[in-house]
């Protein structure tokens, strides 16, 4: 989309924004992976597949719905998924500690308002990393 086009440019050789362009025509030649990041229909997701070289394949990171793949050609679908780990998410800590890992915040909400995030989520109006904030003891 618009607001993170620039940020996904800087790791990727093509960005389309699904918003402005028909992904499926903005595609000349097959390509090898697609990373879907975005919430769309299951019909749209399953209209990537065309656009992957065959033994390609499509990463979908919205967890509502489980990638599509395309045996006949072998192109696989995979789903990418957030599992929570506490020895990864210690590392993953040291490493923002240390400055190796940079996490783009949007904003900061307190837990309280955590259902108001969800329903935006499912809305498609959430934009950007979002750290829910804990109370803090008194």
């Amino acid at each position: 989309g618009p607001r993170s086009g620039e940020r996904v440019r800087a790791h990727a050789d093509e960005v389309i924004d699904h918003t402005t362009i028909d992904v499926g025509a903005a595609v000349s030649e097959p390509v090898d992976v697609v990373l879907n990041l975005a919430p769309i229909d299951p019909e749209r997701l399953a209209a990537l597949l065309a656009l992957i070289r065959p033994g390609g394949v499509l990463v979908n990171t919205t967890v509502w719905m489980p990638a599509p793949s395309d045996e006949q050609r072998g192109v696989r679908g995979i789903d990418l998924f957030v599992r929570s780990d506490a020895g990864q998410l210690g590392r993953l800590a040291e490493l923002i500690d240390s400055g190796e890992l940079r996490v783009e915040v949007a904003r900061r909400v307190p837990l309280a308002e955590l259902p108001a995030v969800h329903a935006q989520a499912a809305a498609g109006e959430l934009h950007g990393k979002v750290v829910i904030v804990a109370p803090t003891a008194t």
